[in-house]
């Protein structure tokens, strides 16, 4: 059966979320998803297809994905509606990240849709006889006229005027609202963590996926010996020890290479944090059983 493009349906939706399981528990693989989908289907059949369902099965697999994931809004490529939804990064904030190309677009919902909620056909009126000088002065020739036929004729120019106006500001809504669907006001919004472009793209997710590889392996070492995360302490430590051996932590290839090369600061600020995790969590087991003495004496 023929099926749109840019589309999830049940089946391909369930591909989708199948496939992101079988990278998670089988290959154990970071993901790189070139995200293009305009949304998912909602006719009536595929509502009995259990599109919903199928569209959570893959929010399920990107929640629980324990590598990195990210998120790549090609050129020319939209992300809109349901899609953008269950591949919003705020699902896992600690593996996900999102980037957009310069010459993508994304958001909900699309601009003649936004055009449709935000500026009605009455706020398109109101705009045209704040802007067009000739409907200015229609109107102001209509307030000051005191003959009825006279007046029913100004008012036939006025809707006349305003009937060739309306596709050239309906263009000119849509551009509007279209700029906000580019990258940079992504960014801005925060909603992405940065605009790419399409040359760079393979040299950039190339080091940037080897130093969140890097970076989760030493945090796993650190987590592993505790019973609660700390995954934002261990991040502000690590930036901190990245920082006073001159590497600057928004260089990916810099960091990576950093830990890669298994210096000596590294290991000796490893060792230090598990030394330390070790001794808060023998200290919160000896609290529960109330060995105050001991307590004491571990304490520095």
């Amino acid at each position: 059966m023929p099926q749109a493009g840019q589309v999830w349906f049940p089946d391909s939706a369930f591909k989708t979320a199948q496939a992101i399981e079988d990278f998670n528990r089988a290959e154990n693989l970071p993901l790189i998803i070139f995200a293009n989908w305009r949304g998912f289907s909602g006719g009536t059949r595929d509502m009995f297809g259990e599109i919903l369902k199928f569209g959570s099965m893959i929010v399920d697999a990107l929640r629980t994905y324990r590598h990195p994931v990210f998120i790549y809004i090609p050129p020319n490529g939209e992300l809109r509606g349901g899609a953008w939804v269950v591949v919003d990064p705020t699902i896992n904030e600690d593996k996900m990240e999102m980037y957009a190309d310069v010459d993508s677009r994304g958001g909900i919902l699309e601009p003649p849709g936004i055009c449709e909620v935000k500026f009605r056909s009455a706020d398109q009126i109101d705009l045209m006889h704040r802007l067009d000088p000739e409907l200015r002065e229609l109107d102001k020739q209509l307030e000051d006229c005191m003959v009825d036929s006279d007046a029913l004729d100004l008012k036939a120019k006025i809707k006349k005027r305003e009937d060739a106006l309306i596709p050239l500001y309906l263009q000119l809504a849509h551009s509007y609202a279209d700029l906000h669907d580019r990258a940079g006001r992504m960014k801005a919004k925060g909603v992405i963590r940065d605009a790419l472009s399409w040359p760079r793209s393979r040299d950039f997710f190339y080091w940037r996926t080897r130093r969140r590889m890097a970076e989760d392996a030493i945090q796993d070492r650190v987590r592993r010996v505790h019973e609660a995360p700390l995954d934002k302490p261990v991040d502000e430590a690590f930036a901190d020890l990245l920082t006073s051996n001159g590497v600057d932590p928004n260089d990916d290839k810099a960091v990576a290479a950093f830990i890669e090369s298994d210096s000596p600061p590294l290991q000796q600020w490893l060792d230090e944090s598990i030394k330390k995790a070790v001794l808060l969590k023998t200290v919160d087991l000896l609290e529960q059983h109330g060995q105050q003495d001991l307590i004491a004496r571990l304490k520095p």
